[in-house]
């Protein structure tokens, strides 16, 4: 019952975002934009992208602070500033956004979140420290008809995932090398059900040190 139950909160969460986005779009005069992506989904022209965000860079000053509750260093906050910039430059727009409940997760979001539009946010609990595999999981739960998913999270499991996920792209070795905090990795992939390791193309991967001089 646990399941059906929070598969339908999903749900209507979803729909409510997609609601709320084409709402956006009308307001913005982008009605024609927003009747294109909706016909464009259901004939299949667009597939689902997926944002793995690691958190940024957090503050160790206080040696008897639980890992939970770090929150972001001075580092930490500029890095996320430079993403925020990036994603208005991008226009990267992620319908739905699942976030870690670790505090130094929550400060990123809360820098970036401006940049979003009009994304609808989870804070799950089940992100702090999850692994690829339960990350893995978490995303067959996503909604057919949500077409972009922001997770914000944390390494290893970030990083594994989308080496897991991924089975090309001009990025892939760089990735593979190191996932530093406030990186962003944007795949390519099939429906959420049928993600599987190899099943994703990596068509972008942006550092801090790319987007900071």
């Amino acid at each position: 019952m646990r399941v059906g139950r929070d598969a339908r909160i999903r749900d209507a969460a979803a729909a409510r975002s997609a609601a709320r986005r084409e709402a956006h779009l009308r307001s913005a005069g982008l009605s024609d934009r927003a009747a294109l992506a909706s016909a464009s989904w259901q004939a299949g022209l667009l597939v689902p992208r997926l944002f793995l965000f690691r958190h940024a860079k957090s503050s160790w000053k206080d040696p008897g602070q639980a890992d939970h509750d770090r929150p972001l260093a001075g580092r930490g906050r500029r890095a996320a500033k430079a993403v925020a910039r990036h994603l208005r430059e991008e226009r990267i727009e992620p319908e739905l956004v699942l976030c870690s409940t670790a505090r130094r997760a929550r400060e990123t979001l809360e820098r970036v979140e401006p940049a979003l539009g009009v994304a609808d946010v989870w804070f799950e609990p089940a992100l702090y420290g999850a692994s690829a595999g339960a990350l893995l999981e978490r995303l067959h739960d996503v909604p057919d008809h949500v077409g972009s998913v922001m997770l914000i999270g944390h390494n290893p499991g970030l990083q594994e995932l989308a080496l897991e996920l991924a089975h090309t792209g001009p990025e892939l070795h760089e990735l593979a090398a190191k996932f530093p905090t406030a990186a962003l990795a944007t795949l390519e992939l099939p429906d959420w059900r049928a993600i599987r390791p190899g099943t994703a193309d990596l068509v972008g991967f942006v550092r801090p040190r790319d987007l900071i001089p």
